[in-house]
Formats: C-alpha cells, structure tokens, sequence
C-alpha cells in the first residue's frame, strides 16, 4: 500500500480492479450486444439497418476517439479522465436500457462509445503509475488483457442467458451497479497518474477522422435498404474520400499529428495494421450474420444463440499462449499468416450451410474462425511494437487498435447491407458475405507474405528490447482494443 501526497490510501489491487472492470465492460459491449438484435428489433420495432446502427454507433465512435482519448488523459491525467469515461459509460448504460425507439438507444450508444474511448487508454495509463516497477506492472497488465479474453469468451453466453431470463435491456443495466464500483474504487484508491498539459491535440485530425469513418459507414449500411446508387449512400462514400484524403494532408502537415504517417514507413506496422483490419472485418461481420441466422432461420433462442458462439470463443487465450510461443520462436509473421488461413478455412466451409444445416456441421467451421482470428492478434500486436519507434509506440499500438475497430464497423455494415437487401431469402446473401470475409483474409495472408520479410521483425530492435514482445503477448490475451499511455 502506498500514500497519496494528500495522505489517501493508493492501493494498486484495487486500481488494477478499477482498470480491469472497466475493460470488461467495454469490451462486453463490443460482443454481447450481438446476441439481443432479434428481441431488439422485435421490441423496439426496426429493420437490419437500425440494429446495424445499433452496433457501429458504439463501435465508430470508439475507433474514432482511441487516438485522441490517450492524448487527453496524458493531457489532463489519467485517473480524471478514466472517472469521466466510466460516468459516461454507465450513464449511457442506463439510457440504453430505458430505450423505447430504435433512435434513443442508437444515440445512448454513440455516448457509450464516447465513454468506452476515454476508459481504455486511461485504464492502462493508472496501472502504469500504479506499478511503477516492470516486472509487477507486466503481471498487472496480463490480468488487465487475461479478464478482457474471459469477458470475451463469456459475452454471448452471459448476454443470452440474461436476454432470455430477463428481457435485452438487462445486458445494459447491469453496466451501472458495475460502473458504480470501479469509478468508487477509482476515486479511492487510484493514482492520479503523471500529466503532460503542454501536449497539443489535434482536433482537427480528430474531427476528419470521425467524418471519414462516419462517412465509409453510412455507405455501407445504408446501401442495402437504400441501393449503392441512392443520394445518401452516394454522399457517405464521397464524404469518406474527401475527409480521408483531407485527414491524411492534415497529418502529413501537422506538427503533433494524431497519427504520425511516418509510422507507416515500417511495412511490418503497415502489413499488421491491414491484418488488424481484416481480422476484425470478418470476425465481427461473422458474428452479426450469425446472430440473425441462427435467431432468424434455426429458430434458436438468445440463450442458445450464445451457446452456440461458445467453440468460437472459448478457446481464445489458449490460441493467444500458443501464438505468443511462436511469435517468440519463428517472429510474428507465422502465427499471422497461419491465424488468417486457418480462419478463411472456417468461412469458405461455412459456403455449403443450409437452413437445414445441423449445429454439428457448422461448429468446426466457427472454431477454425475463433482460433483462427486468437492466434493472430497477438502476432500482429508483436510486430507493430518490436518495429515502431521506441517513442511512439502507445500511438502505434493506438493505430493498429483503430484499424481493427474500423474492420469491426466495416464488417458489420458491408454484411449486414447485404443481408438487408434480401430481405425475405437469409440464406442467399449469407454465403457471399461469408465468401468476402474468407477473401479478406486470404488478402491479409497475402499482404504478409508479399511484404512482410523474413519475419516481420527487426531482429536488431528486438534485441535492443527485450522484453517487448512477451508484454504485447501479455496485454493482448484477446482479440480486444488496445492502447497505450504515454510512456
């Protein structure tokens, strides 16, 4: 135990339950949600675009924010911005619950995406300044990311068998008895974590940024109800080029950029970027079409709709251990390539399923998926880390965490735009979105292979860090948002 400057009790223990709840509970939300659209869209009386605002309003919102959301808790401390994020969270929690129209709830989401963005980077800043040593502050942050993997592997369960007891708005409510605890802990216990007041913030790249990844997802959802040629879907696709174009000059200019493009110089971030935003692409669309297959064309309840996500998720931190052992061995570039063609594997032989199609057929495939996106993240992770600049590496660990969160709401509004244009035949547009998942991950696989090197490592940085590599493993024991302080 050790004593705040104003003489408070500053316990590590309970920062790092404070820092961990607060995960779990963003990255729930990432998942859980999934398994409530059918009740969702039956009580609150909406189509496949609403329940797919239902998902990207929180995602986009916290893709967009990453970046700028570890500024700011450098900026103005991370314990005050972490408290401020988990008040928005657990507030919008609430809101979510008491929804009775499709738009409230999409509007409560977008401030849980803000709250989400705020709590993740700050969570990892206090364990930080909790642990100041190496060796206790690694073993902090491999319980940090080991609940995040559970959270992930227990979401669909959790969350169905709370749909199916006690109605979709409990999957939010019991966010703020959760929320309640860790900002009491955080308020008693925690540090205040240094602060950086003359750190500058890009609003401007911040504000292109938000308009690009708004724009690319009102194109995707909104194609399938509306048609690629419709003046709105026409509109969000031109406002993403626009404002992409206009955010890439911005931070080629800027003097503190959001995203420093050097970055990108290195084609291992770049390969690893691209594969964080594959991965995600087609896991995320997976779980979107699934959740409506089997609710919507095999009849299953919440309860067994998450049971049935089980395979697919259970095995993910031990796919994390074994990909962190051959990352170790053979560098990160392997358990990469071999992460996204066991998972492709999984989509294309999902191509022949039917309505007909027993749960038996279709479990190997989503294991092959699970696993198969489990033993790349960490790989992907390493080699953003053992390649960035020693001095940007919470932002290059910030940018690959983007990518994959913009693969997330990408995925989900591509497949579920092509879900919403066949309307009444569920099955004839699930196997294409299947078939561009498997394709995207092939490209991915291709990307490393083409520009990835010997191993996607520089064997000379590696050895100047050692140990780089086992804390990314560590901080990365599921396929779930990371950021980093600054360090």
């Amino acid at each position: 135990m050790m004593l705040h400057n104003t003489c408070r009790p500053i316990s590590p223990g309970w920062t790092l339950v404070a820092a961990s709840l607060g995960f779990v509970l963003v990255v729930l939300d990432v998942t859980v949600v999934n398994v409530a659209m059918e009740r969702i869209r039956l009580s609150l009386e909406t189509n496949v675009t609403g329940l797919q605002w239902v998902l990207n309003a929180y995602t986009l919102v916290f893709a967009s924010l990453l970046l700028t959301a570890g500024a700011l808790g450098d900026r103005l401390g991370a314990k005050r911005v972490f408290v401020a994020g988990f008040v928005l969270f657990t507030a919008a929690s609430l809101a979510c619950g008491l929804s009775r129209g499709i738009a409230v709830l999409i509007g409560a989401r977008v401030i849980q995406g803000i709250g989400a963005a705020l709590c993740v980077p700050a969570s990892l800043a206090l364990l930080n300044a909790a642990y100041p040593e190496p060796a206790p502050r690694a073993r902090a942050i491999s319980i940090w990311a080991g609940v995040g993997g559970l959270a992930v592997a227990a979401g669909p369960v959790v969350g169905g068998l709370m749909v199916y007891r006690l109605g979709w708005p409990s999957i939010f409510f019991i966010n703020v008895p959760l929320g309640l605890v860790g900002i009491g802990l955080t308020l008693l216990y925690a540090p205040s974590g240094p602060k950086a007041p003359g750190r500058g913030m890009d609003l401007a790249g911040q504000l292109l940024a938000v308009l690009a990844l708004a724009g690319v997802t009102i194109g995707c959802v909104e194609s399938g109800a509306l048609g690629w040629t419709h003046p709105l879907v026409l509109t969000g696709f031109g406002g993403f080029a626009v404002a992409g174009t206009l955010f890439l000059i911005v931070q080629a200019r800027s003097a503190e950029p959001m995203l420093p493009l050097s970055l990108f110089r290195s084609p291992a971030v770049s390969v690893a970027c691209w594969t964080g935003l594959t991965v995600n692409f087609a896991f995320y669309g997976l779980m979107f079409v699934f959740s409506l297959f089997f609710q919507t064309v095999k009849g299953y309840s919440p309860l067994m709709t998450g049971l049935a996500f089980l395979p697919m998720t259970a095995l993910v931190t031990v796919a994390n251990l074994v990909a962190g052992h051959l990352s170790s061995r053979f560098g990160p570039k392997l358990p990469m390539m071999m992460g996204q063609a066991i998972a492709a594997c999984g989509y294309f032989a999902l191509l022949g399923i039917t309505s007909a199609t027993r749960y038996g057929v279709i479990v190997a495939p989503l294991l092959a998926a699970g696993v198969g996106a489990a033993l790349t993240v960490p790989a992907m992770t390493a080699a953003v880390l053992e390649n960035a600049p020693r001095q940007q590496a919470g932002i290059a660990a910030g940018a690959l965490n983007a990518a994959r969160q913009t693969g997330g709401v990408i995925g989900v509004g591509v497949f579920g735009s092509l879900l919403a244009s066949r309307i009444g035949q569920p099955l004839g547009n699930v196997h294409l979105a299947l078939l561009i998942a498997g394709l995207a991950l092939c490209a991915g696989c291709f990307a490393c292979w083409l520009w990835g090197g010997a191993t996607l490592v520089d064997h000379d940085r590696r050895e100047s860090r050692p140990a780089t590599r086992s804390m990314a493993n560590a901080s990365n024991n599921a396929a779930t948002p990371r950021t980093n302080s600054k360090r």
